[in-house]
């Protein structure tokens, strides 16, 4: 299977994950890389400086195998218009354009087969997820390729299972940060210093999700190993996981996410 050279339409904040993360693992040279987009951040101009071919004339894309659509959503019918016919026949089309059907896509880029994917920005650094929906096998594969050097992968095998996928994963960075920072000035109104409570809440999060992918562990074995009866984290959960607390919270964040992704959608 010829993955390269791969056409991103888009390197902004997801484009340019991918770009570093496959740097940083070795999964593509710059060379193999056809970069468009119209304001090129530091890390595209840094892989054109290695042999990264950015803005090239149309008449180039032809020589791309795989076509990174990673504009933002309201723009990719543009898109498609400015580069479909110049695209080789036989392309696949990888889409992370969010909510963007791939009947859609394939229809505006000339009947192409399409993968649609829903990724997170750890990928810049190894450590990101991406579900993963395509009803051709061929389209799947070339997603994989593109993402798995990256992180993991999830293959969703019905294609509206993407609006739950962005509100449990592609969405769901922004929640954990939100509880950083909410722990934080947890520790600020107990009487913490701000760079105390931000070093103890931040060092603390880090090693227990850690400790959640190293161990193998359920995350509810993990937290019953440091929970102690009648003791200061029990106290703590009481309050955590009682009425209105973490469980019907992200459920109805989840759900709110994923009401949103279907409505961008259309």
């Amino acid at each position: 299977m010829t993955v390269t050279p791969i056409l991103m339409l888009g390197a902004g904040r997801m484009g340019g994950a991918l770009i570093e993360g496959w740097r940083r693992g070795g999964a593509f040279a710059p060379r193999d890389l056809i970069i468009r987009d119209p304001y090129l951040t530091t890390v595209a101009e840094a892989v054109g400086d290695l042999g990264a071919r950015l803005n090239p004339p149309l008449a180039d894309l032809s020589a791309a195998k795989t076509v990174l659509l990673a504009v933002k959503p309201q723009i990719w019918r543009e898109t498609a218009e400015e580069v479909s016919e110049h695209l080789a026949e036989d392309a696949i089309l990888v889409s992370v354009a969010a909510g963007v059907r791939s009947a859609d896509i394939s229809s505006a880029f000339g009947g192409r087969r399409v993968a649609r994917v829903m990724p997170t920005t750890a990928a810049a650094i190894g450590q990101g997820v991406a579900s993963i929906y395509a009803s051709v096998p061929e389209a799947r594969a070339r997603a994989h390729a593109l993402f798995a050097p990256v992180g993991v992968v999830v293959d969703l095998e019905v294609e509206d299972l993407l609006h739950a996928a962005t509100g449990v994963s592609g969405s769901a960075p922004a929640y954990f940060y939100a509880f950083v920072e909410a722990l934080e000035a947890g520790g600020v109104s107990a009487g913490l210093s701000a760079q105390a409570s931000r070093d103890l809440a931040r060092a603390t999060m880090i090693g227990a999700a850690a400790l959640l992918a190293q161990s193998g562990e359920d995350p509810a074995a993990l937290r019953r190993q440091v929970t102690s009866p009648n003791g200061t984290t029990e106290a703590a959960l009481k309050v955590l996981m009682g009425e209105g607390g973490l469980e019907p919270l992200l459920r109805d964040a989840v759900m709110a996410a994923t009401r949103r992704s279907v409505e961008l959608g259309g």
